[in-house]
């Protein structure tokens, strides 16, 4: 017959495997990480692996007495890690932890080796990667990094086309990489890295690599690209100005307001003389009002007769000239004759 783990856990305890196990499910060792050189985290097991909550204690060589941490990392309850401030942080002192907790009546006690801060450096990923077209082509990438010493700093760059199955991975002293030949019809992703390079500690703790940086030609984004630019310029484009246009009309048509402002109406006079020319057939003296007595007063009551008057044009008479031997009847010694009436006489007629 099986026996039940509640009656086995005290026999156990009792026989001295409680210390045992309790270490077994307890933290193996303290791993601590200067990030950027602005904090420091010392962590040292997880939910899932613990069981009771450990204090952490830590002290300088020859500078300072044992602190105890003031900000420790929870997970659900249980303390699994503690974080330190860059006041906290001294480098080029050697630093020693001490776990301390109390399982059963009995206390645990885990103490770390002695560690150097600057051997314990992450500094923080590149950023403002770069690409430049050089002469033959060549690219050069460029970089910044937001450790505050740069020279300390050493990188790794990886790279792949889209034509590649794996990275491809080179250390750079520096913060450029030249890549010496390049296809135009390919299409490469760069990742640069950054870790402290042997003169400044002996870590080997790599930043996150950075947010990747692109080049070349990629044909699955030109074809999307030229299907997106497609259904904008022949559906999209054309639908959008139809609308616009239906709600111009729609807006001209509805708002009087608007429609008087922009084309204003010709007034038309008629209305108001519909009086003048129906009822008093054009008559404007009617259809003012004028009294009919002094319309009499305008009106003439006397009467004027008509005097013609006309002349006549008068002709002068020519007489013949005497030649030699004939005179003129009528001339000096020429029998006196009846007198002749000229045709032409004045006229006057009086009435």
């Amino acid at each position: 017959m099986a026996v039940p783990a509640a009656f086995l856990a005290p026999i156990l305890l009792l026989c001295g495997l409680g210390p045992r196990l309790a270490a077994a499910h307890g933290p193996t060792g303290v791993e601590c990480v200067l990030f950027n050189e602005e904090y420091m985290t010392c962590v040292w097991g997880s939910r899932e692996t613990l069981t009771t909550n450990y204090s952490l204690y830590y002290w300088y060589e020859n500078r300072s007495p044992v602190v105890e941490c003031k900000r420790y990392l929870w997970d659900r309850g249980v303390s699994i890690g503690c974080h330190f401030n860059q006041s906290e942080i001294v480098q080029f002192q050697p630093f020693h932890v001490l776990l301390n907790a109390s399982l059963n009546g009995q206390a645990l006690e885990i103490r770390s080796k002695r560690m150097e801060l600057q051997d314990l450096v992450k500094p923080g990923a590149p950023v403002n990667l770069t690409i430049r077209n050089m002469s033959s082509n060549q690219l050069q990438l460029t970089w910044s990094s937001p450790y505050p010493k740069a020279q300390c700093l050493e990188h790794a760059v990886k790279y792949k086309s889209n034509k590649d199955t794996s990275w491809i991975e080179h250390g750079v002293k520096g913060d450029i990489f030249s890549f010496p030949s390049v296809d135009y019809e390919k299409y490469y992703t760069f990742y640069v890295r950054s870790k402290i390079n042997s003169y400044c500690g002996s870590t080997q703790l790599w930043s996150e690599w950075s947010v990747p940086v692109v080049w070349g030609r990629n044909t699955t984004s030109l074809a999307e690209e030229q299907l997106q630019w497609f259904w904008i310029h022949t559906v999209l484009v054309p639908i959008a100005s139809c609308l616009l246009l239906l709600v111009l009309v729609v807006l001209l048509v509805r708002m009087e307001r608007v429609w008087v402002i922009l084309m204003p109406r010709i007034p038309n006079p008629s209305k108001n003389f519909d009086e003048l020319f129906i009822t008093h057939n054009g008559n404007f003296q009617e259809w003012a009002g004028v009294p009919k007595d002094m319309l009499e007063s305008f009106k003439p009551n006397y009467s004027e007769s008509i005097c013609y008057v006309s002349e006549l044009p008068s002709r002068e008479i020519h007489d013949p000239q005497w030649d030699g031997s004939n005179r003129l009847p009528g001339g000096p010694g020429a029998p006196a004759g009846p007198r002749e009436h000229s045709p032409y006489q004045n006229n006057y007629v009086g009435v």
